[in-house]
């Protein structure tokens, strides 16, 4: 799974989160012991006495250690039937799920089903149904079996059910906003410009809430799928399509069928209008890309790289793509950034883009890290949440692999800052372990450590060993451990057959325990030697002392010696040089995920700039001299305005808006000149819109120009630059671009209308925020709040009306607490505490209620 935060254009987007409810451990048999509900002879499905030992162990919250789930039933083979009442927004479903006991012999089977209305639970003996007697809470049914069931035996359970996601309370996190399950968007066609569709979300134990399963990472199980819909609709689950049969003039029933086994969790499907594109079948498998039919004409520009990743990654980890086809979909609300069920990858709207969006930038890092995903995750998975770094670590560190591989280093420089900064950010007010067995909420696991710090501890191994070591290990561990549930220590047993070396060492301190290394390093020449000391200043009460290998270059007299040391306890370093030295480069390729503090003059730091061979180096050296501030850093940020890499020449462009350097006559050709004719599209948005802070009458023309660029980056800074200006006829230019569906210049255009009181625009507000999704929705929101309040009475009257319908019923909490917010601004509106009021009573998210609270 993926969580997005990205930049783009003008807008500043934030982390979209999600979630579901708290873990829960199953109160299950332990060996040769007799099972912890007895067998009640008195009662039958649903009536009877209540179990209510295994009930309350089975909900009770754990705040103590997060053991895996006990294995008492091997799941083998799950069948589903299922249909859909849109307008109740419940599931029919008829479940037939084949079991054996793992290895004790078992009368009682408990099943996780949360929020079913139950019909049937039988016993399916060849073609023959027995009732079975059950109890069920509303989370989790036991099922007497009635007879010991051997080890060597399999048993099929036969349920019908309905199935009421909405009905269950609400849940989400800081990476899932929601745990439904399963979602039913538009669902009786209402929402003008917006699809019907059906979609499901099962990580992490939310498919539970729409068909019975053991709902643990843990097991593993084949599947089949029929699903009936109407004809209008495409459908999309796990395996091939098998068969497509007519049910009557206006139904049909699509059969899917999964013939190797993975986690319930990664079970999945997909209903609606979608425009299916075939892309070229990759070693006989189909690639398939399902959109909305708008977005047909550029689904290939969108997930085109997909065979060639499917190449790289098979030949990359020797193991070819282990499923029979690769689908990938795009569905609306979506509540996260996307999922990798099992040859069937699901991606929120953000990826329908056009070709303009393209002409600034893709998707390939969601798209690559999901797909990695089908390795690490539905081949191998981790069997327990506290193992999730297993699969999300790798996911994200795909990521840089695509880059380097496809890109170039200055593509795997920009996300090795990315990720390092979302960590550190994080770390500020959170460090925990990275295989962690302690936390109030497995959700929690999904979060900067799981995914930036674990991908960054894959690289420093890659970097210790070496590339042949580290694939191959990689390799091994899949190959070893296909199909089946893994923890930590399958990860350093496959590291260690492969190089021979024990690695406990690394594996303690990086994935076993908190923090990172805090690092101040000084160095001295003296008597033809540069003495450098590391010091080690992390709190060591939570975090550990670290083995560092890492390298340090000397600059002398133009020529570089490289010198390998490994810090530790022992932290003073003696290196031979010919003379005294420009430079002392501490981790010169920046391979160690540490905060490192080495003071160095602006002479050493333009040194660094001018000769140091990575881009992380000289992007290091810019941020370090514009820290120091004063003519230096504005020089040597005009110098970079011309480098060959786009991340310096935008680092280039921030430092100078940040030290006003704009105001200075040749910058400020300079930046035009890049405004007008850099090669990077985003690059020639940030000079626009530093222009456009600086100068902006200066440049009204080129404003005017840009704004009928393709590049959307181009064209929103070019709109927000006219805005600044003293043009007459911005308000009329801004309003030709109303109908344009792109977030950064919608969120321009907002700007323009609410700081300039732009009358008669509430409604094009109204109609953009039913477009606009995740932050974009948000950041939208905030900004109607504000025009309300300068609108006439029938316009604010519609917009509070839609503000408390959105506070009350969007599905994503954030959305919901900005509906809020804004609604509060509307002091005016009759009955306005009355309103809100019922918003805070109808609430039940926790992080919207304290959000409420705060604010009262």
């Amino acid at each position: 799974m993926q969580t997005i935060a990205r930049v783009l254009g003008i807008a500043t987007i934030i982390a979209i989160a999600s979630g579901c409810k708290t873990s829960q451990e199953a109160a299950q048999p332990t060996a040769n012991q007799p099972s912890a509900v007895e067998t009640n002879d008195g009662y039958s499905g649903g009536g009877g006495e209540s179990n209510t030992n295994i009930f309350q162990q089975k909900a009770q919250k754990l705040t103590e250690y997060q053991a895996t789930e006990t294995q008492i039933w091997d799941l083998i083979h799950t069948k589903l039937q299922v249909s859909f009442n849109w307008q109740d927004q419940t599931l029919n479903g008829a479940a037939t799920i084949e079991l054996s006991p793992y290895f004790y012999p078992q009368q009682q089977l408990v099943l996780d089903a949360k929020g079913f209305d139950l019909q049937e639970v039988q016993l399916l003996d060849g073609g023959s149904f027995a009732d079975l007697k059950y109890e069920y809470d509303g989370q989790f049914l036991v099922i007497d079996l009635q007879r010991e069931i051997p080890k060597s035996e399999s048993v099929f359970v036969y349920i019908e059910y309905t199935a009421n996601p909405n009905a269950l309370p609400q849940g989400g996190s800081e990476a899932i906003s929601a745990d439904k399950g399963l979602y039913f968007i538009n669902p009786l066609g209402t929402e003008e410009g917006k699809p019907r569709q059906i979609w499901t979300q099962g990580e992490t134990e939310a498919n539970s809430k729409w068909f019975p399963t053991i709902d643990a990472p843990n097991q593993k199980m084949t599947q089949e799928i029929y699903i009936t819909v109407n004809n209008k609709f495409k459908t999309l689950s796990n395996g091939n399509l098998i068969s497509s049969s007519q049910v009557n003039d206006s139904l049909r029933t699509d059969y899917w069928r999964m013939d190797k086994p993975h986690a319930p969790y990664l079970v999945m499907m997909a209903i609606g209008d979608f425009a299916i594109v075939q892309d070229k079948d990759w070693k006989g498998k189909p690639v398939t890309y399902y959109v909305e039919p708008e977005y047909e004409p550029y689904a290939k520009a969108i997930f085109g790289n997909t065979p060639e990743m499917l190449t790289y990654f098979s030949e990359l980890l020797d193991y070819e793509y282990p499923w029979s086809k690769y689908a990938q979909v795009v569905v609306r609300d979506y509540v996260s950034g996307a999922m990798e069920n099992t040859s069937a990858s699901i991606f929120m709207e953000d990826l329908q883009v056009d070709d303009r969006y393209l002409a600034d930038d893709n998707w390939d890092d969601i798209i690559a890290h999901e797909l990695f995903h089908q390795w690490f995750g539905d081949l191998v998975t981790c069997e327990s949440w506290s193992n999730l770094p297993l699969n999300e670590s790798f996911a994200n560190y795909s990521e840089y692999l695509w880059a380097e591989y496809k890109y170039g280093e200055e593509a795997a420089a920009e996300f090795i800052l990315n990720e390092r900064a979302s960590y550190f950010r994080e770390s500020e007010n959170k460090q925990v372990d990275l295989i962690r067995f302690y936390y109030n909420d497995r959700e929690d696991m999904f979060d900067s450590h799981s995914y930036a710090k674990g991908g960054q501890i894959l690289h420093m191994l890659r970097n210790y060993i070496g590339d042949e070591a580290f694939f191959a290990s990689l390799s091994s561990y899949l190959k070893k451990n296909q199909y089946k549930p893994v923890e930590v220590s399958d990860l350093r047993l496959a590291f260690e057959e492969t190089t021979g070396e024990d690695l406990n060492w690394f594996f303690n301190q990086w994935f076993m325990a908190s923090g990172h290394p805090q690092l101040e390093v000084s160095s001295n020449y003296a008597e033809g030697k540069v003495i450098l000391k590391v010091d080690q200043v992390q709190d060591f009460s939570t975090t550990p002392l670290y083995r560092l290998p890492v390298y340090v270059e000397v600059y002398t007299g133009g020529q570089k010696q490289r010198y390998a040391i490994e810090v530790g306890p022992e932290s003073e370093f003696s290196l031979p040089v010919s003379a005294e030295p420009e430079l002392v480069l501490f981790d010169p390729e920046g391979q160690l995920l540490a905060q490192v503090e080495h003071p160095k003059t602006a002479a050493q730091l333009q040194f660094q700039y001018k000769n140091a061979g990575s881009v992380l180096a000289r992007y290091a050296a810019l941020v370090s001299l514009a820290e120091l501030g004063g003519d230096a850093a504005l020089t040597l940020a005009e110098q970079a305005l011309s480098d060959s890499t786009v991340i310096i020449r935008r680092l280039a462009l921030g430092i100078i808006a940040e030290l006003e350097g704009g105001k200075n006559p040749r910058i400020e050709g300079a930046v035009a000149r890049l405004a007008n004719s850099d090669k990077s599209t985003l690059v020639r948005a940030d000079a626009l819109s530093l222009l456009a802070t600086t100068n902006p009458n200066a440049y009204q023309e080129q404003f005017r120009k840009g704004i009928n660029e393709k590049s959307y980056a181009v064209a929103a800074a070019s709109a927000y630059g006219y805005g600044y200006s003293n043009a007459t006829d911005k308000t009329e230019v801004l309003a030709g671009l109303e109908d344009i569906k792109n977030g950064d210049l919608i969120l321009v255009l907002a700007d323009y209308y609410t700081g300039n009181n732009v009358a008669n625009k509430a409604n094009w507000f109204s109609q953009k925020i039913k477009l606009l999704s995740g932050s974009e929705k948000y950041y939208l929101i905030n900004y109607f709040g504000q025009y309300l309040l300068q609108t006439d009475e029938e316009s604010r009257s519609e917009g509070v009306d839609l503000l408390e319908n959105l506070a009350q019923n969007h599905t994503a909490y954030y959305v919901r607490m900005a509906a809020y917010n804004a609604l509060r601004m509307q002091s005016s509106v009759p009955n306005l505490e009355q309103r809100l009021q019922k918003i805070r009573e109808g609430e039940t998210d926790e992080r919207v209620k304290q959000m409420h609270k705060s604010v009262e």
